[in-house]
């Protein structure tokens, strides 16, 4: 091997970052002293901590915090832990969450109880493949900004993106630096970017689905990116997302009209960016102590509820280890559940497969999107202002309800060993 072909194997690289586990299971992370205008990475390993300016990993990588003077940085975009400090048990920091929550936001006890523990799975939320977002709904003044603010500054890594005049900056942030998202909805009101928004929100509560961006090289050349936008997210919105499936991502709570406690101050006092930095530097080490503990999800999963429903709340689920907890929290899984299978009785898939349960208990023969469709307009016509006929029966019945049919004797008819899959739409349809 020659000298120049020495020099190079050699050579240093050098990267930083805001946060990495190593192959073999180290953890660092990056610390921020803003009176001090310095950061640094802390190493977690078997127990022992470990702060310094940089770290040399395998292959001679040496890795180093963002410069302090950063925007996302100095600027608050995305905020830190300073230092690790003790936290006794888990449940004496779950109380300190939980009031320091209920001293600035006005949300409901069980609410109050969720957005406890998504604090805690935000902190290791890279240790599970699915996620569940949290949401505030209501008009202005309901206090959803407060709740961003609150909550989102005890989360992990949080990036406050309301500030952004676009939504790219979001995709490279979210790529980069990872973390949990804190945004107002209300704060894209163009369409574009409202699309953009919803590609992160489908994309982001599982891992392995980067969202595509095309972006150019030498300034003539499109080559697709790939953005990982997966992690928690916070958001608050007017209104519901019509994407059903969208919104089934979210734990909700509704702010509606109700009057804000007398003690929740108006402004926020000094004091709250103390006691927010404290909760980070608390949470930092409960996430060195935690990130390798082994959880099972799947031990949660109720079967009398969706799938979809599951996957978003049986995460949140295995960190609570009070069973009196546990079952209020999936009292609002169950009260989810029931307002998704509501909302679906009033689709028209619901009322097509109402017409095909009648036909099915008036004839134990062959159904037909005839009668199908025949039954449907003498119960439903006045609620649809579609022209209704076989065809458009027909095309629900294969495109939206996926049963299949086939032709006998001139008619198109249901076809045959469908009988599981009619009563799994059923108990899908609540009917």
């Amino acid at each position: 091997m020659n000298k120049s072909t020495q020099t190079t194997t050699s050579q240093k690289t050098e990267q930083p970052i805001t946060s990495m586990v190593s192959s073999d299971g180290i953890l660092y992370e990056l610390l921020y002293d803003s009176k001090n205008m310095k950061s640094s990475l802390i190493q977690y390993k078997k127990g022992h901590s470990c702060i310094q300016n940089s770290f040399t990993e395998k292959g001679n990588q040496i890795i180093t915090p963002y410069s302090p003077h950063n925007p996302l940085l100095s600027q608050k975009l995305i905020l830190f832990p300073e230092k690790i400090e003790e936290y006794g048990d888990e449940g004496k920091l779950l109380t300190e969450i939980q009031s320091f929550i209920h001293r600035y936001v006005d949300v409901t006890e069980t609410f109050e109880l969720v957005a406890t523990y998504y604090v805690l799975l935000s902190w290791v939320f890279d240790t599970f493949n699915e996620i569940p977002y949290l949401k505030m709904r209501g008009d202005y003044g309901s206090g959803k900004t407060r709740f961003l603010q609150t909550i989102g500054s005890i989360c992990y890594k949080p990036i406050f993106a309301s500030g952004a005049s676009t939504v790219a900056p979001i995709f490279h942030i979210l790529n980069q630096v990872g973390g949990t998202l804190i945004l107002d909805e209300g704060d894209f009101r163009f369409s574009d970017e409202k699309t953009d928004i919803a590609k992160i929100l489908n994309n982001g509560n599982a891992k392995g689905f980067p969202v595509l961006r095309c972006e150019k090289i030498n300034q003539r050349e499109f080559a697709p990116k790939a953005y990982n936008v997966y992690g928690p997210k916070i958001i608050t919105s007017r209104n519901d997302y019509e994407d059903r499936a969208l919104e089934s991502r979210f734990i909700s709570e509704n702010a509606g009209l109700r009057k804000v406690r007398k003690e929740i101050p108006i402004t926020l006092p000094p004091s709250f960016h103390d006691e927010a930095l404290e909760l980070r530097n608390k949470l930092l080490l409960w996430r060195f102590h935690n990130f390798h503990k082994k959880r099972s999800p799947q031990e949660f999963i109720d079967s009398g509820i969706d799938q979809r429903l599951n996957q978003i709340y049986t995460p949140l689920l295995s960190l609570v280890s009070d069973k009196k907890i546990r079952d209020e929290i999936m009292s609002v899984a169950k009260e989810h559940n029931a307002q998704i299978r509501s909302d679906r009785g009033l689709q028209i898939e619901a009322d097509v497969l109402w017409a095909i349960k009648q036909c099915a208990q008036r004839s134990q023969k062959q159904i037909s999107i005839k009668q199908i469709t025949e039954i449907f307009s003498s119960q439903f016509s006045s609620n649809y202002d579609h022209r209704i006929s076989p065809k458009w029966i027909g095309s629900v019945v294969r495109k939206k309800l996926r049963l299949s049919t086939r032709k006998s004797n001139g008619l198109y008819v249901l076809g045959e060993n469908q009988k599981e899959t009619l009563e799994r739409l059923y108990a899908k349809y609540d009917l």
